[in-house]
């Protein structure tokens, strides 16, 4: 198994992001549970613990700041153990980017939601093993699942239009839909039509990972 708390430092580094001892203990722990997991539930493609960490964690560190910055929360706010504010993560399979917002970003409450069993039972187990009270699991589709999110999310989940029309009934007129998505689909974008309306497409840089990456934010139509 990988030493995780010796590589994730550098990853932080690269990011500009910080995190307490506690929060590097957890993502180590996160990372350990995935790959042991992993070897049984197959829940992400990638056994190379360097090839984890840029296309898995440094993937999802990324757009932790972004994140903060469209809940109008600081760092020091987002570290505040009320969960304030409110993020599903649609299609979350092992967790990314669920989890590692969940961790870095206490003043979150995430929601993992996955139509596998196994899946949303994994991150069942993150939350309990690594004691985060803000992270959840839920083994339901998401057109199913009722509530209200300040942010609904996807990791290479679905297209745009599938996304947004599946997830429409969980956002109130102020919330946001934060797709993360690889080169910036341009045919996607142009089948949102009175799906949604497109707040801003922002480019990614990824360390360790020579690929394109961007997050599309969209909102409401009418919002």
């Amino acid at each position: 198994m990988a030493d995780w708390s010796e590589r994730i430092p550098a990853v932080l580094a690269q990011v500009g992001l910080t995190a307490s001892p506690r929060q590097l203990e957890q993502l180590a722990g996160y990372m350990a549970l995935l790959q042991r997991w992993n070897a049984t539930y197959n829940l992400t493609a990638l056994r190379s613990p360097q090839d984890m960490l840029s296309h898995h964690l440094a993937d999802c560190l990324v757009v932790v700041a972004p994140l903060l910055r469209h809940l109008g929360l600081s760092s020091e706010q987002a570290q505040q153990t009320h969960a304030s504010h409110k993020l599903l993560d649609v299609g979350s399979g092992g967790g990314l980017p669920g989890v590692v917002l969940a961790i870095l970003c206490p003043a979150v409450a995430v929601t993992c939601v996955d139509t596998v069993g196994k899946k949303a039972a994994f991150i069942r187990q993150v939350a309990a093993e690594l004691a985060l009270p803000n992270l959840r699991g839920e083994h339901a589709r998401v057109e199913a699942l009722k509530g209200e999110f300040h942010v609904v999310a996807s990791r290479a989940f679905a297209s745009l239009p599938d996304f947004t029309r599946w997830t429409r009934h969980l956002l109130t007129p102020a919330s946001v839909w934060m797709a993360m998505k690889g080169k910036q689909p341009e045919d996607e974008l142009a089948e949102l039509q009175g799906l949604a309306r497109v707040e801003a497409i922002e480019p990614l840089s990824v360390p360790g990972l020579d690929a394109e990456r961007c997050i599309v934010w969209m909102r409401l139509p009418s919002a």
